[in-house]
């Protein structure tokens, strides 16, 4: 049956769990985040963002994937500070369920798109990265963690044809000027690019309103449990009389 796959995944952490008491550290960790997110996430879906971290452990042995290597970081810094996201972008997107399109920019080893498409499966959501390496992992991760919404682009997203997403995101791809130059052509008339930012970056705000093509339309706070540090949303939007 479908859900087979995903039964065994949750299964196999389950156990993994029992005997690994740093993994049921994690998992219990996962849970609280979950809880300050405002987030739901099923046995399956935790099992999947679990597995998800295990695997950028394994495959950076080999590949340099995130720069962040040890597994209590990656799970604040990297499935936390993603995590933060799907509320926000949730929100965007209207009435749970609803389908969409979603661009990862600069994804490096799936960041945040991997975790996205976990969460949301009803999103089909791209992850595009110029490194190879980086959407050969993406893809693994679309068929080990049984996710057909999830695909990887090996790329330069100004060399691809016009997608016209609902989102646009980044998390750590270049300045909020170079990003609107180059991804803002794969937004979609009534879609959004949003950039996942530490501080506010003044100066590239103001910068990219010199250019006149994109405007910051807002900027949301984000509070990621556990990190201390500041993290927010850059929502971009077409300025009045552009395409």
């Amino acid at each position: 049956p479908p859900e087979a796959p995903a039964l065994r995944l949750a299964q196999a952490s389950r156990m993994s769990a029992h005997a690994n008491p740093a993994g049921a550290d994690m998992a219990g960790r996962l849970a609280h985040a979950f809880e300050q997110l405002g987030l739901q996430a099923d046995a399956a879906a935790t099992a999947k963002l679990l597995d998800y971290l295990a695997q950028m452990q394994r495959w950076n042995r080999t590949y340099n994937l995130p720069a962040i290597r040890d597994p209590q970081q990656m799970l604040v810094q990297h499935l936390f500070d993603s995590l933060a996201a799907v509320g926000p972008f949730s929100a965007a997107l209207g009435a749970p369920g609803t389908p969409a399109k979603v661009y990862d920019v600069g994804s490096g080893g799936g960041l945040p798109g991997v975790v996205l498409a976990i969460m949301r499966p009803e999103w089909s959501v791209t992850c595009v990265d110029a490194v190879e390496k980086k959407t050969a992992f993406v893809r693994q991760m679309s068929g080990v963690l049984a996710l057909p919404n999830l695909q990887a682009r090996h790329a330069r997203i100004e060399t691809l044809e016009p997608a016209g997403c609902n989102i646009v995101t980044s998390r750590a791809f270049a300045s909020l000027g170079d990003f609107a130059m180059l991804a803002g052509r794969h937004v979609g008339n009534d879609g959004t690019l949003i950039a996942m930012k530490g501080k506010v970056p003044d100066e590239e705000i103001q910068a990219l309103h010199a250019r006149g093509e994109w405007q910051v339309d807002h900027i949301q706070p984000l509070q990621v449990p556990e990190l201390q540090a500041e993290r927010c949303l850059i929502w971009m939007r077409r300025s009045q009389g552009t395409l």
